[in-house]
């Protein structure tokens, strides 16, 4: 029994550095515009602060939030902004991807 277990999180282990590892190839490869401030709760909202670090051109984000629909936006070149992508009853966003627009 403890066997089968063991094989079993050695398997989800794998699965999930597998996702991080693809995630990562995938964001690489577009241009790195969007870049994490903080994120922040206030009330009962959680917000991400990003900043549009390409000052010649708008760029667009998806905010990766595990078991949720994933909102999305776009952030005007050179800003800084506070975004809200839910209440803390959701869960904690992972990252910010970069998307083309």
């Amino acid at each position: 029994m403890r066997k089968i277990t063991a094989i079993a999180l050695a398997a989800v282990a794998c699965s999930a550095s597998l996702t991080v590892a693809t995630a990562s190839d995938a964001a690489a490869a577009g241009p790195q515009c969007v870049k994490v401030r903080k994120y922040f709760n206030k009330g009962h909202d959680r917000y991400v602060r990003l900043t549009n670090l390409c000052a010649q051109r708008t760029s667009c984000f998806i905010i990766v939030v595990p078991h949720h629909k994933d909102p999305h936006g776009r952030l005007p070149k050179g800003a800084t902004e506070d975004f809200r992508y839910g209440t803390t009853s959701t869960p904690r966003a992972l990252y910010v991807r970069n998307t083309t627009c």
